[in-house]
């Protein structure tokens, strides 16, 4: 089952904020930065340690450090809007990129680009989207992923719909998901409802609704 944030309150809140038709985009803006911060924290419990020796100001004790490859792979082009702020809770991971475009008639996503950088099976890999909606653009690109060998891979959306969430565990049930909140439904326009809309629309402006923010 998906890890679901919906009870962290300050989840609730960005979220809140996310959803109002009526935030303009600098305040959604910083909403998205927020609420990915706690996602990509609660991610992060599941990365690989190895143990170390450290001194502190009066003794050597034992710690822990990151091990393996860390990698981030926003998918375009919403997926950009939880970038900066992934990388600021994991400063040294690599980042990809894939970009899918989906048919407005079918839901179905085609991959236009793709450029990732080395990966092999001590890579732990961060698909980053902020909506988790039918899950194809998830499975399509965890897909590809691991056909270059990744083995742990872990999928961070803001909202999903049950579909979505059901569609990638039928076809990577190893895969984590972490996400705010899974949403009631998909419309018949394969939108997720109650939704916040188009996220990428919102974020970066280019709906005729979102002109005047």
């Amino acid at each position: 089952m998906a890890i679901e944030l919906k009870e962290h309150a300050l989840v609730q809140h960005y979220i809140t904020i996310l959803r109002n038709k009526e935030t303009k985009a600098e305040l959604f803006r910083k909403a998205s930065v927020a609420v990915t911060r706690i996602l990509m924290v609660e991610a992060a419990r599941s990365l690989s340690l190895e143990t170390v020796s450290v001194s502190t100001p009066l003794e050597e004790t034992q710690g822990a450090k990151l091990s393996g490859g860390l990698v981030v792979v926003p998918i375009l082009r919403a997926g950009l809007g939880m970038l900066e702020t992934a990388l600021k809770i994991l400063p040294n991971a690599a980042v990809g990129f894939v970009g899918l475009e989906r048919d407005e008639a079918t839901a179905i996503a085609s991959c236009y680009y793709a450029k990732l950088p080395p990966l092999n099976t001590a890579s732990h890999v961060f698909v980053i989207d902020p909506m988790l909606a039918t899950g194809g653009s998830a499975v399509q690109t965890i897909t590809s992923l691991k056909a270059k060998g990744v083995q742990r891979l872990t999928m961070v959306s803001i909202i999903s719909a049950p579909e979505g969430v059901a569609a990638l565990e039928a076809a990577h049930p190893d895969v984590e998901i972490v996400t705010g909140i899974v949403d009631r439904e998909l419309n018949e326009s394969k939108y997720i409802c109650p939704g916040l809309g188009d996220f990428g629309d919102r974020l970066f402006r280019t709906s005729a609704a979102s002109s005047d923010q």
